[in-house]
Formats: structure tokens, sequence, C-alpha cells
């Protein structure tokens, strides 16, 4: 009767870490990208799944329509397909790059090359 109840107890202590660790997050992470997506308005700069970047023109229930550059070329994309805020141009946050280039040392120039002589 032990071994079954210390077996019941292990699945279960296995199902809570797994949600803890896995599920409850990738939740929390929907949930915050659901409120950027509907707390987005007229004239925020935006990026898509896609990597395209353009200024919001008008908003609907589904869909946006934003600019994409000076020439005033105007796209529609489903709400969801809006990745961030703003341009984002890798994976990595803008505080880990300013960090990595700050701990870079700068290279030293490199010292000339040797002219070649003509005698043979």
């Amino acid at each position: 009767m032990d071994q079954n109840m210390s077996m019941i107890l292990m699945l279960v202590l296995l199902f809570a870490m797994m949600y803890f660790l896995m599920i409850r997050p990738e939740n929390k992470r929907k949930k915050k990208l659901q409120e950027m997506r509907e707390s987005l308005k007229k004239g925020d700069t935006v990026t898509t799944i896609g990597g395209i970047v353009g200024k919001i023109v008008r908003i609907t229930n589904d869909t946006i329509i934003f600019e994409t550059s000076e020439d005033r070329v105007r796209i529609e994309v489903a709400k969801w397909a809006i990745s961030t805020t703003g341009v984002q141009t890798e994976e990595q946050p803008v505080e880990k790059k300013e960090k990595k280039k700050a701990a870079e040392v700068p290279e030293e120039p490199e010292a000339p090359a040797a002219e070649k002589s003509d005698e043979q």
C-alpha cells in the first residue's frame, strides 16, 4: 500500500513541476502578448512576426493597417501577426546588446603590409 501511495505522490509531483516549469510561463507569455496587442494605438511603431516594421495608421477589431515607409506603402495584417512594439532587429533585447558592446575590447589596427621589393 505504501508503494502505491508513493507512486501516486511522485506522479502528482511530476505534473506539478511540469505545470510550474512549462505550462504556467507559456500562459503568462501569451497573456502579456495579448495585452500588448490590445493596447496598440494609432501612431505606434510595430514589428510583425515576419519582420516588417511600420507605423500604425488604423486599427479594427481583428486587423491593423500600418505604413511601412515614407512613400506611404500601407499593409493590412491580422492583430495576431504583431510581434512587438518598436523596431526589433534581433532576438536579443537591447539591454544585453549594450552590455555586450561595453565588454568588447576594441581591436588593434593591423600593421601595414610589408612592401615588396623589386629585387629578384
